[in-house]
Formats: structure tokens, sequence, C-alpha cells
């Protein structure tokens, strides 16, 4: 089965940022000079850059969110090691979530195994960020999703859930290389959602902007988004939105 492998970055200082992941956010050194959680997610490679990263909000690259079983705890951790976090909240049906941060200014999402209220369990690993955080959303932009929509279909890539959310002006589109089925064949149902969140392998999100000519690729930038890679499919890249994708 084909898998989201590697999601690369550029950035001013590698070595700063590699020692953020694992230090603070428990990642493992892995190889190729990425990090990562191991097991069926995407790994991290930082490549060096000449420039702060400056994100804009029609970009291609939005985040990476880590999924976990208890935000409260992935937020006290975070704040005990000098990370300002947002304060978890329950944004509409969608999740449970918080945002920070690294030291270039990237966006990390949190958000949780459950919507606000509904924690069933106590976290697995509580010495771990969020009682075991794993990478769970790689996020991008596009203008257009029916050409996502088709490109996804011929790289064999499964539709998990749909997430309209108008009042902002986007959909949110969740793709994955995956045999599973989502709870409900109808994939705007809200049990959709936090199934989700809870795959042991990292899901493509695509953010549908209603009104955007284009999101911008980045392309000639000294920092940011670089591309991702993907294992064993005939992946490049998705025509004029350039979700830049390449075979690994």
């Amino acid at each position: 089965m084909p898998k989201i492998e590697t999601v690369q970055l550029r950035c001013q200082n590698p070595k700063e940022q590699l020692a953020f992941y694992r230090n603070v956010l428990g990642m493992q050194a892995l190889d190729n000079a990425c990090v990562g959680y191991g097991g069926l997610e995407a790994a991290i490679r930082f490549l060096p850059g000449t420039e702060p990263y400056k994100p804009k909000r029609n970009d291609l690259y939005w985040k990476i969110a880590l999924a976990v079983p208890n935000i409260e705890l992935a937020c006290q951790q975070l704040t005990d090691k000098g990370v300002s976090v947002g304060a978890p909240r329950q944004f509409r049906d969608v999740g449970y979530l918080a945002h920070f941060q690294d030291p270039e200014g990237f966006t990390i999402e949190l958000i949780e195994h459950a919507f606000q209220g509904e924690r069933q369990a106590e976290a697995p690993h509580p010495s771990r960020l969020g009682g075991g955080a794993h990478l769970n959303l790689l996020t991008l932009r596009a203008a257009d999703i029916a050409p996502i929509e088709e490109a996804c279909a011929a790289w064999g890539m499964t539709p998990l859930s749909i997430q309209p959310v108008k009042p902002h002006g986007f959909t949110l589109y969740f793709f994955a290389f995956t045999d599973e089925q989502p709870p409900s064949s109808d994939l705007t149902a809200v049990e959709n959602r936090t199934w989700v969140y809870r795959r042991p392998y990292t899901v493509l999100e695509v953010q549908h902007l209603h009104h955007a000519d284009q999101a911008s690729d980045g392309i000639g930038a000294q920092s940011g988004y670089v591309c991702t890679m993907v294992s064993d499919a005939p992946v490049n890249f998705v025509g004029a939105e350039m979700l830049k994708f390449s075979r690994g």
C-alpha cells in the first residue's frame, strides 16, 4: 500500500527544527535526516533556506496536525517547555483543536481524537505528548477541488470525509492511501470526523478555498513548503493547483 512518506519544508535552521521536533514534540530521528513518529505516518525533512518563513492565508501549504488522546495534556506539556500554544476550543462540528508554531513559524495543529466533552478514556501514554501524538494530517490548500478529487482517485486514495465550513469560506476534504472505509458512506456525516483523527496513518486534508482564484504554490520561495514524497504510487502534481507531490 502506498503511503504519504515525507513532507519537505525549507527553513533557516534545520538543526534547530530537528531538535524541537524531537525534544518538544517527541518525534524520533529517522533515516535521511528526517523526524517522525514512525509506523505508517509521514516523516518530516527540513531543507536549508535563506529567508524567514512568511506564511500567507492562500499558500498551498497550511499545516500539519498532530492528533492526540488528550489535548489539555498536550497543551500543558508544551507550555511547560516554553511553547506558546492557544487554548483548546471546539471548532464547530469539525474538531477540538489548538494551534502553535514551531521555532521557524510553521503552524502545527493539535486535534483531539474526540470532540470536546466526549473523551471516553485516559491517555494511554501520559508521558508522551498529549498521551501519544501521531502525525494525523497534512493540510494543503486548493482553489479548485475537482482536479484534486480526480487525481486522488487515480492515485488510489480513498475519500474519508468532507466537512463544509461555509461561514468561513472553505470546505475540508480528507483522502488517504487505505482500504479502510469510514463509518458512514455519507462523507459529510459528523461521525466520520473524529474517526479520521484516530487513523494510524497520515491523511491528506485539502482546504478548498471557495473564493480564491488560486492557491499560491510558493515556487521560488527560499523558505516554506517544498513538496511531499509518496511511496509506491504514480504521483507527481495536480494540474495548475500544484499540490506538489512527488513519487518517493
